[in-house]
């Protein structure tokens, strides 16, 4: 499992954020924005409202030539700041003129603008930029994939600093414009509406944007040669989905999957919301890692999570990530749960939609896998730390955590919750203690007790998250160790890919 670049010290993060305030001068904006796990993700002193990229790509030498220009607004007076950035940049622009830049530490670029920008200020920053993303490493690692036809970059928590200039964390979300220049004969994938294209002197250029806020790391591109299917789903939202010309044997197990992303978007309304943003779809390169991201509006699938056929229990996952993910964010990387654990849960509804073994079912068929001194229950969904952030247990006991939930609050409330969170929440940022205090506030009952048992204890919780009615009556919940609900198997293979994303 790939993690994300260097972890500084809390001292070394602290000394980072605790910059001297002065006004009169300026002061620079701090390297990082103070996430737990990650104090290096981010910038301080600016946030992005609009990213509008110009990009070339050639995919026979993996050359990547590209001019990115950032809307921003100063959130304090700002003498110097940094973009997460690691391929090589000839010049930097800022409100027009040109700034002074420099590279520091692993993966910041460090701006200089010819004078002080002061707080509140609209800000428009050009950066002109060219290299070879596969080869630009951090620790040996590279979020960008090259793949027989081109390539692919799709990564959590660290994408976009191999391919644009950004500020690269959850809490500052951007509109986006995506214009990819490839040969003639090849294609490009990436997020929300392809808006145009056109063809001149052996070059086609794709348009692709994105009109609703989206974190850097959930945008996507591919390069390559794909099938494409377009249509709409039953609201009317448009539907695209790509798939590379060579995918061997599980070519029809993964269209027999994917194309049924408008069933499920569908399905997933009546329990969530309306869906969140303007397209929808998936893709699916050739490409030999073994994970799937909820890159937004359109995910990422590989293709080797459709080895044993049809998957559409993923496609349920990453697709209410649409919701649980992208629309409403980790305010913090240690806030991982509010991501997985939903949904997880998800394709447990999906499962029980199927009648193929309910939520309840699959909650104490978890229980039981486990026994008290099983690992499992030593890492804390609420905050598993970096090293264990996409474990097991932050998917599986983190939807167990949200059948005690429903148990407790009873289904009218529970779902109510689930819709009120995203609704309140949409396009926003969010913690674990953020949800807690939401469905306290909705369903009238204290519940940080539930929440503790399941997402902080480091020990297997004493009772399994059974009915309030079986705990009164004093029955243990039937054992489905031998007899697992025939979808248990689907939902495994389907988690087991999304965790073993990196």
């Amino acid at each position: 499992m790939r993690k994300r670049l260097i972890v500084p010290s809390a001292a070394a993060a602290c000394l980072l954020l605790a910059i001297p305030a002065s006004a009169a001068d300026g002061t620079p904006g701090a390297p990082g924005v103070g996430d737990s796990y990650y104090p290096y993700s981010g910038n301080g002193g600016y946030h992005v409202s609009h990213y509008d990229l110009r990009l070339k790509y050639q995919p026979t030498t993996d050359k990547l030539e590209g001019t990115a220009t950032l809307l921003a607004t100063t959130t304090q007076d700002l003498s110097r700041f940094n973009l997460d950035f690691l391929l090589d940049v000839s010049e930097v622009l800022v409100d027009g003129k040109k700034a002074t830049f420099a590279k520091s530490g692993v993966h910041e670029l460090e701006i200089t603008p010819s004078a002080t920008l002061p707080k509140g200020k609209d800000v428009t920053v050009v950066v002109r930029y060219s290299g070879t993303p596969s080869q630009a490493k951090v620790d040996g690692f590279s979020s960008w994939n090259r793949t027989p036809d081109g390539a692919v970059v799709a990564q959590e928590p660290d994408s976009a600093i191999w391919w644009f200039p950004s500020n690269d964390h959850p809490t500052d979300k951007a509109t986006y414009d995506i214009s990819v220049a490839v040969p003639d004969g090849y294609q490009t994938v990436s997020n929300g509406i392809l808006a145009s294209q056109t063809s001149k002197l052996g070059w086609t250029r794709y348009n692709w944007r994105s009109t609703k806020p989206q974190a850097p790391y959930l945008t996507t591109l591919a390069v390559g040669k794909f099938d494409i299917t377009t249509g709409t789903t039953a609201n009317g939202l448009p539907v695209l989905n790509a798939y590379s010309k060579d995918l061997g044997d599980n070519a029809a197990s993964v269209r027999a999957s994917v194309e049924r992303s408008s069933e499920v978007i569908d399905w997933e309304s009546t329990l969530f919301g309306p869906y969140p943003f303007t397209a929808v779809g998936g893709y699916v390169p050739n490409v030999k890692t073994g994970y799937a991201l909820e890159t937004q509006t359109r995910p990422y699938y590989s293709p080797s999570s459709f080895s044993n056929g049809a998957n559409v229990s993923l496609i349920v996952h990453e697709l209410a990530h649409q919701w649980f993910g992208d629309s409403v964010s980790v305010k913090d990387w240690k806030n991982i749960w509010i991501n997985e654990g939903f949904a997880t849960y998800a394709q447990w509804l999906w499962s029980e939609k199927e009648g193929e073994g309910t939520a309840q079912e699959l909650a104490d068929y978890v229980y039981n896998g486990h026994g008290a001194d099983d690992s499992f229950w030593k890492v804390k969904p609420g905050d598993p730390g970096a090293d264990k952030q996409f474990d097991r247990a932050v998917y599986d006991r983190g939807a167990v955590t949200l059948q005690a939930l429903r148990n407790e609050v009873g289904d009218k409330t529970f779902f109510t919750i689930l819709k009120q969170w995203t609704a309140e929440n949409k396009y926003g940022n969010a913690s674990v203690q953020d949800f807690v205090a939401f469905a306290e506030k909705v369903s009238g009952k204290p519940l940080a007790k539930l929440f503790d048992t399941w997402l902080f204890q480091t020990a297997k919780p004493a009772t399994p998250p059974s009915p309030p009615s079986a705990a009164k009556a004093g029955k243990a919940r039937t054992s489905l160790t031998a007899a697992q609900p025939k979808s248990w198997k689907k939902i495994q293979e389907a988690q087991a890919a999304h965790v073993n994303r990196h």
